[in-house]
């Protein structure tokens, strides 16, 4: 690859890709062959996970909030067929965040089921340096997770939200739902009932999809291998940790939290994967 591509040039590839643009207009603005941007982003995207796996050791989060992103590899799961691959149709996004430091620590990739539930519940247990509050929403695989990952060293609460209806023919249809009630519940420990909620990690979401032509709602930028979308969560991830400044904190979230002690460039991103 840095046979191909000089430094400067990878770095203004990864950089578009961090913001959001797709493949085909980075071609356009770069004169650089798709095949060989998509390589690349996989390489990079790859290495971010891995340096994420290796920095995201003994945080100091005491209060997390966790939930899923939808999307899909090659396809919707209403037009998978017996005989495609099982890495095809639906793909979620499970993912932390840290409500003080907006740090996320991790993230796993797979199907919303129990085995991607207990994956993601020990990798956070593992990383974490002591006894922390956790929210989700009312997914019951969390539940038993949970348990599974922490024991009894744990304050975990719920938060069940109620949307309204929609009809066929509203204009709201691709909007959120209206907000009707909201529902808080202990699970186990003595969670404060005041910070049960799902506030942070929702608008992590939208920032999520912002940033990622893969999770943009109807969006075409679809991945056509869970490898290459994968990677690309990865990417994000890292860039949102390390380089990317949140206006509340002044400060990278990995600042934040201690992880590092300055602001990340895109280019450092790039070096440190290389």
């Amino acid at each position: 690859m840095a046979n191909v591509l000089n430094t400067d040039r990878q770095i203004a590839i990864i950089a578009a890709l961090t913001e959001g643009s797709s493949i085909r207009s980075i071609e356009r603005m770069t004169g650089v062959h798709r095949d060989t941007i998509m390589r690349l982003g996989v390489k990079v995207g790859k290495g971010c996970t891995a340096l994420m796996d290796e920095k995201m050791r003994d945080l100091p989060c005491t209060r997390l909030e966790m939930d899923e992103i939808w999307g899909f590899v090659g396809k919707k799961e209403k037009h998978v067929k017996p005989e495609d691959d099982s890495s095809l149709g639906s793909v979620w996004t499970f993912c932390a965040i840290d409500a003080e430091t907006k740090l996320v620590p991790a993230f796993r990739v797979g199907k919303r089921d129990v085995a991607t539930a207990n994956a993601f519940m020990k990798d956070i247990a593992s990383r974490m340096k002591m006894r922390v509050q956790i929210s989700t929403d009312g997914l019951n695989a969390y539940v038993n997770a949970v348990e599974n990952a922490f024991g009894a060293d744990v304050d975990y609460g719920q938060i069940i939200k109620t949307y309204g209806p929609t009809t066929p023919g509203d204009h709201r249809r691709y909007s959120q739902p209206e907000f009707v009630s909201a529902e808080k519940k202990v699970v186990a420990g003595r969670p404060d009932m005041d910070l049960i909620s799902t506030s942070y990690v929702e608008r992590l979401n939208a920032t999520t999809r912002l940033h990622m032509r893969r999770l943009t709602r109807l969006t075409l930028a679809f991945s056509k291998k869970l490898e290459n979308f994968e990677a690309a969560v990865g990417l994000h991830f890292a860039y949102y940790n390390f380089v990317k400044r949140h206006n509340t904190l002044r400060c990278t979230p990995a600042m934040a939290a201690g992880v590092t002690g300055t602001t990340w460039t895109v280019g450092d991103l790039v070096e440190a994967t290389a």
